[in-house]
């Protein structure tokens, strides 16, 4: 029998990278992904219950997710033909790339931002180029546009809100740039829910326009369901390297379902909204705590030590929370969820207590 070291086939950029963690402690409290907190609506497992039983799991699902997308066009006034349903948002971030870029070509994206922007470009061979986002974690459009002028990137990356920092740009500095540059502009509004603010009545005005939506944000995170509204000739290029069957029967069911049920989410979501600012506003009277102003469903803050100190400290408390300290620009910061208001109440009293303590 042939020995063969496989590791000397695996290609080297595959090689530099390291696999994405979140950490995952038993805690009773998980306030660290940012998911919705509550639980499914009785009404919505009363549906769910009804329809499992329903389904023919031996047959392939729709590969065109046609009847979620029916429902996803009627909501947002768009045609079924602007509309591609990945596994989750992730997918179609990967698949833009795949479609718009070849090996050593540049995206460009915010610096600090959602990590997968940069992930998925290392993994397919493509630049992955970061502009600095200024101390209000926003930024100037003609800088921006300097730095698309020097890396000439195939995709400008905009999370809207911002992960991890919370807050929407300003959408003035965004609608300068979608008018100079000529490239696609991808706004990955993952948390529109939570800031009410979007930039799909601007796709009448811009071909090169993408916006990603997802449902995991809402309460359907384990269904793993996202979704982009583009031009249709952007969709059907990316159909042809979609992989047939991305979406499995249980998460369209189950996504039209709360869809067409969305007044019961959308209490839910209300209720996140006025926590996040009680939360905000109590973080603030914590001393040795700086919270940011968020428009999503957590909030960045920093704190006067260190920040892996707090966050072993709360997951001894029973409660995770993500620490962000290793990046440059986030020495001794944490993002926490929003939780349901218990929750939050005692990850307040918790972290009061380190902050006294240390």
């Amino acid at each position: 029998m042939s020995q063969i070291n496989l590791q000397e086939l695996v290609k080297d950029r595959i090689k530099s990278l390291k696999a994405y963690h979140v950490d995952n402690f038993d805690t009773e409290i998980k306030l660290h992904a940012n998911e919705n907190s509550y639980p499914l609506a009785p009404d919505l497992i009363e549906v769910f219950r009804d329809q499992i039983g329903k389904l023919t799991l031996n047959r392939y699902p729709d590969p065109e997710c046609g009847a979620l997308k029916d429902i996803i066009a009627k909501r947002l006034n768009v045609s079924t033909e602007q509309l591609v349903i990945g596994n989750g948002s992730d997918e179609l971030l990967q698949l833009l790339v795949q479609v718009f870029c070849d090996p050593g070509e540049a995206i460009l994206f915010p610096d600090p931002t959602f990590a997968m922007y940069g992930l998925i470009a290392r993994g397919l061979g493509v630049k992955p180029v970061a502009f600095p986002l200024n101390e209000e974690w926003d930024f100037e459009a003609e800088t921006l546009l300097q730095t698309i002028e020097e890396h000439n990137p195939r995709i400008l990356f905009f999370s809207y809100p911002n992960n991890p920092t919370g807050n929407c740009f300003n959408p003035g500095e965004i609608l300068k740039v979608l008018e100079r540059y000529e490239g696609l502009v991808v706004l990955d509004e993952a948390y529109y829910d939570f800031a009410k603010s979007t930039f799909l009545p601007e796709m009448a005005r811009h071909s090169n326009l993408v916006i990603l939506r997802s449902l995991s944000k809402i309460g359907l995170a384990g269904l793993r369901v996202g979704y982009g509204v583009a031009p249709a000739a952007v969709v059907s290029e990316i159909n042809k390297i979609r992989l047939p069957y991305n979406s499995n029967m249980v998460s369209q069911v189950f996504s039209e379902a709360v869809l067409s049920r969305f007044h019961l989410v959308e209490e839910q979501i209300g209720v996140i909204i006025e926590e996040r600012h009680r939360l905000q506003d109590q973080l603030g009277k914590i001393p040795g705590i700086t919270a940011f102003r968020s428009d999503a469903n957590f909030i960045l803050f920093r704190t006067a030590i260190d920040s892996s100190r707090v966050f072993q400290k709360l997951a001894q408390g029973g409660i995770l929370v993500r620490d962000l300290g290793g990046h440059p620009r986030l020495k001794n910061c944490l993002r926490v969820t929003v939780g349901m208001p218990g929750e939050n109440n005692r990850f307040l009293e918790t972290l009061g207590g380190v902050m006294q303590t240390d």
